[in-house]
């Protein structure tokens, strides 16, 4: 009973301290618990904290995105510019960013004759015109052979195996026979010594069985050539027929260098140019060949072609299999001193598949301000690149966190690796649209609602990557879009009308034909893009609908779809980034 009682007292004293916390608890905190989809908005006079991916989430201490859990990154609220290739950054920005820059041309760039090469590695082969298969001439059985074990070195001539054949002692029979009736039938000998020269039978051999008398059963097989055993095809005591492998030799006395070398550098790869290399597990000073061949086909994996040099391998010095440094002097790259290359760091080149971007850090600006440059790239030196246009001799690149930057630039809907068309964007939302609303009939306003009902039940079906749905939705779809009657429409209205109505239609009829989830995605957004601009040309009829937008949909090309909540439901990516996206505009 006193146990129970200790219990009952402690209870108490646990519940009345947490009573007494809450009590206490100062007016002025917040519940931990927060909505994914609202912004959360900091005090005004704190350093902002937001995340790259989710410009929607802000606050006034660093932490994780509650969406992606990705490390927020500061914001700096003056980091506007009427020139959306620029961004600001805050100091501390910059710094936890980890920024570092170089001059284009200075000091700290590369400008020796290291960038006129292109650094490969690649590997010792045998040469394949060396590569043999030696055979028997006759058919019959291996009564002895010499070669033991792959790798065994064998000279051209040495006797290398012999064979018993019936069809030999027959032939040889048949040859003395012929010789007895030379006489009475003219040419038959010639007949049996051809037969038995077919099966290289030497002439010394064919008077040595003449002048004997006697039959031979056994022939001895010569090496054809000198070189290493590479396989062995038959052992003691097989059977062969004639012309059967016996075994692969191959030759090092040369051998073929293969290296591998980037598509990027392939331009400046030519047949008959220098390869200087050197072998790590000999050492040595370094040996040259010339190329001889270049590999039509790119490996896709790798996304490297093969070249290949001859060398006389004296002494065997490099065996197949080892691998290989070098370089290729790339002369015809190798800028003269009065107009050098412009090299950068691999690292401060962001690649986006069709274009290549840097960020170059502009003077004169109380705080960090870099540019968005897209910059046309050339051939590779090893842990340098050359840039051909973009940038000049004197601007300061950004070397280390460009993708910081980047992801910076996208927050304030600046021009950045996956949203390079801001101009066009902003431009498109301040009237590249023509305006009929005011023209429109309500009758034709209600129409177009129907219509957006049924696109945004397609919309739903790809948010919840329901493939059957969306066909089903896209079915209604290209329904309703019979509804409309264009005939209240005229003259510039009635055309537009006409030209959104053939994307609608073909791209609609195209969700439904393919059978392919993301591909429906890719449709829907050529669906939407038209839908957006119907509904800001002729406008709704007291419906309220959302222009959303997602930077990272289509590979980072960026989509956007219509919705009729605030609500972000990203019909690019469903469950997988189900929250990625801003409202962009109310219709």
């Amino acid at each position: 009973m006193k146990k129970y009682t200790q219990y009952i007292i402690a209870a108490f004293l646990l519940i009345a301290g947490v009573g007494i916390g809450w009590i206490l608890k100062p007016s002025s905190s917040n519940d931990h618990q927060h909505d994914h989809n609202a912004t959360v908005t900091p005090a005004a006079s704190s350093e902002i904290w937001t995340c790259s991916m989710h410009p929607q989430i802000r606050q006034n201490e660093p932490g994780i995105c509650p969406i992606c859990e990705m490390d927020l990154i500061t914001l700096d609220s003056d980091n506007s510019s009427d020139d959306p290739t620029i961004l600001r950054m805050s100091a501390s920005a910059a710094k936890l960013a980890q920024v570092t820059t170089m001059t284009v041309g200075g000091s700290n760039e590369t400008t020796n004759t290291e960038s006129g090469k292109i650094q490969v590695e690649g590997t010792v082969e045998l040469d394949d015109r060396t590569i043999n298969v030696q055979s028997s001439h006759v058919a019959g059985r291996i009564e002895s052979m010499a070669v033991t074990f792959e790798g065994q070195y064998i000279s051209k001539g040495t006797k290398v195996a012999t064979i018993y054949s019936t069809e030999l002692l027959q032939a040889s029979q048949e040859l003395l026979t012929a010789a007895k009736l030379e006489n009475r039938v003219a040419g038959v000998t010639d007949a049996s010594r051809q037969k038995l020269k077919n099966w290289k039978i030497t002439d010394a051999q064919i008077q040595e069985i003449l002048d004997s008398g006697s039959p031979i059963e056994t022939i001895p097989i010569y090496a054809e050539q000198s070189g290493y055993i590479l396989e062995r095809k038959k052992k003691l005591g097989d059977y062969v027929s004639q012309g059967a492998p016996l075994y692969t030799i191959g030759s090092t006395s040369s051998v073929w260098l293969i290296f591998n070398v980037y598509e990027s550098d392939m331009a400046a790869i030519k047949r008959g140019q220098q390869i200087s290399f050197t072998a790590p597990a000999i050492g040595g000073a370094d040996r040259t060949a010339r190329i001889s061949y270049i590999d039509p086909l790119l490996d896709p994996q790798t996304r490297t072609a093969k070249v290949r040099a001859s060398f006389a391998n004296q002494s065997n010095l490099l065996k197949p299999g080892m691998l290989l440094k070098g370089h290729i002097i790339n002369s015809a790259s190798i800028a003269s001193s009065d107009n050098p290359e412009i090299t950068v760091p691999n690292s401060a080149i962001l690649w986006t598949g069709e274009r290549s971007v840097v960020y170059v850090q502009l003077p004169d600006y109380d705080t960090p301000t870099y540019q968005y440059r897209e910059v046309t790239i050339g051939d590779r030196r090893g842990d340098y690149t050359v840039i051909s246009d973009g940038i000049e001799r004197g601007d300061q690149v950004v070397v280390n966190g460009a993708f910081a930057i980047d992801a910076a630039a996208q927050l304030n809907n600046n021009m950045s690796m996956m949203n390079r068309d801001v101009k066009i964007k902003k431009e498109a939302s301040t009237g590249a649209v023509p305006n009929f609303v005011e023209d429109t009939p309500e009758e034709f306003k209600d129409q177009l609602d129907a219509v957006t009902v049924k696109y945004i039940s397609l919309k739903d079906a790809l948010v919840a990557t329901d493939e059957a749905q969306a066909d089903a939705m896209a079915s209604e779809l290209l329904q309703a879009l019979d509804t409309p009657d264009m005939s209240l429409l005229a003259g510039e209205a009635h055309e537009y009308w006409m030209s959104q109505l053939d994307i609608l239609r073909a791209h609609t009829e195209r969700i439904i034909e393919i059978e392919d989830i993301e591909s429906d995605r890719d449709q829907f957004d050529f669906v939407s893009t038209a839908m957006i601009n119907a509904l800001r040309a002729f406008g709704t009829n007291g419906s309220a609908y959302y222009v959303q937008y997602c930077p990272m949909a289509k590979d980072y090309e960026g989509a956007s779809w219509i919705a009729s909540e605030e609500q972000i439901q990203n019909p690019y990516f469903g469950d997988k980034m189900m929250k990625c996206g801003t409202v962009k505009l109310e219709l």
